[in-house]
């Protein structure tokens, strides 16, 4: 300490003190402003970043949901386009069952009406048949019985008896 008090000058420290006041003067009047200037600058371009970064995410967070919406409405209209088809799908086997059970039920009722029509025609063919083979053999039974004048008589009397019996 001894040494820094010999070797003090108050010239020198005067001269310095000026210079020291002259520089801070200078720095505040020339440097001060645009070191400010240019700080309050940054930190309103890092607010700006800041509050672009939360519009982002904030925007990000929209498009997710609009995307999640779009993606369950999609959902939704595929699983009802799905069920469209499934109906369609159901309806067009339920018709064409009912379809083929009417043309069943026809080609049945035809079937029956071909066999009775069949079944008529063989029974008046058979009636016929029979008519005839009747026709035959009474005509025959009566040549036999006929075959004298008493036979004759004696029919014709039965039948005119039997006629005013009945």
């Amino acid at each position: 300490m001894e040494v820094l008090l010999n070797d003090f000058s108050p010239g020198l420290f005067v001269v310095q003190t000026i210079l020291l006041l002259a520089l801070i003067f200078l720095m505040v009047k020339f440097a001060w402003k645009p070191i400010l200037n240019s700080l309050n600058e940054r930190e309103a371009g890092i607010e700006e970043a800041l509050a672009a970064a939360d519009k982002a995410r904030t925007d990000m967070q929209n498009l997710q949901a609009d995307n999640e919406k779009m993606l369950q409405e999609a959902r939704a209209e595929r699983e009802g386009m799905l069920k469209e088809a499934r109906e369609i799908k159901e309806k067009m086997i339920s018709d064409s069952k009912e379809q083929a059970k009417l043309e069943g039920d026809k080609m049945l009722k035809q079937a029956q009406a071909a066999i009775e029509s069949e079944k008529k025609a063989a029974v008046a063919d058979i009636k016929s048949q029979v008519a005839e083979l009747s026709v035959a053999i009474a005509e025959k039974v009566l040549k036999e019985d006929l075959s004298s004048n008493d036979k004759q008589l004696k029919l014709v009397d039965t039948m005119l008896s039997d006629i005013k019996l009945n």
